[in-house]
């Protein structure tokens, strides 16, 4: 089996063993949760109910709003305390729905009716993972119904599943792999049917060898499915550095996936869709891994959307004495959190936390000139000159040199030994220049 990858990359430590052997566990229901009405990408969803109302588990309690949203669905049954602003992963504040759990409440639940995966149609697959709030869960959180609409005019030659789980500590998509093969396997075929695809991959890295040899025995005398093993590196599981690793083809700066063939879907977003398809159930639980020498227990768990970060800490044991830092995501790309009140979100894959001796606090120095971030950005971008534009406020400057390019995978900074916060910087500056843009959109209008 030949061994698929990209150009640059990084491969840091991968820590998978702390719970690539722990399968998924249930947690239990909260006293309360905390939904905000945009946990995807694109307008808000407009909520349904208002303080006093009960609710039974999995009711739609904020409706999508436009072609990019997504509805949202209460994970418990309850009533509404209340809708406001209450903090999210993100570090701000959005509109939310918090419910209090009634456990009189929880015989109920709303389920869509379960559909044959042989007879249904690709316009009933659409229609059913946009009703079941299915969002990408690979973090963007983009409607996942959206990816299976592309224009009449984008012909889809591939779909490939992203199994390559690059994060270090993250190993979800590996228990899903491992534990719910035949349902991903599902999830794929529905994904393949509803774009008209005849050739599906499943891309995995090499450091997963189980899940590569059991799907692909299950896979065996199918025809159109692959299981592609690629190289382990991060960031290998970026849909450019995918496709690029599958297909070799490259999805030119400014061009989605869809420009070059291909749709590039999660393993978790596969068995989302086919619970929702076979089982009628909508996203209403996040598959994550809580991981990080900080944990006293690390596990994969099943949480109810919208639990309390702090919750789930605790239903791990909580933290040890020497725990610093605590990450939403993966350590390279995730969110630092200063308020474990925020909920658990639909695309949140992971909770990380991190000792003293995960992290980097080593001072920043002036830029050495050694080129290091330049050889590992997989965009073929020039980070330091990014970077510095962005601390020089010249946004223009950095436009020319494709700031928006950027995908923030963070190689250049890890591989920085001057410690330069190179992504943080860019990050800023491709914000100011989104601005920029938006402001010359409204002006030519």
């Amino acid at each position: 089996m030949s061994i698929g990858t990209f150009r640059g990359g990084v491969h840091p430590p991968e820590f998978k063993e702390l719970t690539e052997n722990c399968a998924f566990e249930t947690i239990p229901n909260p006293e309360e949760i905390i939904l905000p009405v945009s946990q995807h990408l694109g307008k808000d969803a407009t909520p349904q109910v208002k303080k006093g109302d009960d609710v039974i588990t999995g009711q739609l309690v904020a409706k999508a709003e436009g072609f990019i949203s997504a509805p949202v669905h209460t994970s418990v049954a309850g009533k509404v305390l209340s809708l406001g602003k209450e903090i999210t992963p993100t570090g701000f504040p959005k509109d939310a729905i918090v419910i209090k759990t009634n456990g009189t409440l929880e015989g109920e639940r709303f389920r869509l009716s379960p559909l044959d995966p042989e007879t249904i149609t690709p316009d009933e697959i659409r229609a059913r993972v946009a009703e079941a709030g299915i969002v990408g869960q690979g973090g963007a959180a983009f409607p996942t119904y959206v990816k299976l609409s592309p224009p009449k005019d984008k012909i889809i030659e591939v779909v490939i599943l992203n199994g390559c789980e690059c994060e270090p500590y993250l190993t979800r998509d590996y228990r899903f792999m491992i534990e719910r093969p035949d349902d991903l396997i599902s999830g794929l075929k529905l994904i393949m049917k509803a774009l008209g695809v005849k050739r599906g991959v499943i891309g995995i890295e090499d450091n997963k060898p189980e899940a590569i040899k059991l799907l692909s025995d299950k896979i065996l005398g199918e025809t159109g499915l692959e299981v592609v093993a690629l190289k382990t590196k991060y960031p290998q599981g970026a849909e450019k550095m995918l496709i690029k690793a599958v297909t070799g083809k490259e999805v030119p700066p400014g061009k989605l996936p869809m420009d070059v063939g291909a749709v590039i879907q999660n393993i978790g977003t596969a068995v989302a869709i086919h619970d929702a398809v076979v089982k009628g159930e909508v996203l209403t639980i996040a598959a994550l891994t809580v991981s990080g020498k900080g944990i006293k227990v690390p596990k994969n768990l099943l949480v109810p959307v919208g639990t309390p970060i702090q919750n789930v800490i605790d239903f791990c044991g909580g933290v040890t004495e020497d725990a610093v830092k605590i990450v939403v995501g993966g350590p390279m790309m995730g969110v630092s959190q200063f308020d474990l009140h925020a909920p658990v979100m639909k695309a949140t894959s992971g909770i990380l936390v991190l000792t003293k001796e995960e992290i980097t606090e080593n001072p920043e120095t002036p830029c050495l000139r050694c080129g290091q971030c330049v050889g590992a950005c997989p965009l073929n971008l020039m980070p330091t000159k990014l970077s510095r534009y962005s601390q020089l406020q010249r946004y223009e400057d950095a436009e020319g040199a494709d700031i928006t390019v950027c995908m923030e995978c963070g190689t250049c900074a890890y591989t920085c030994p001057a410690n330069i916060p190179l992504v943080q910087w860019i990050r800023l500056g491709k914000q100011k220049v989104l601005e920029m843009q938006k402001e010359r959109a409204a002006v030519t209008q």
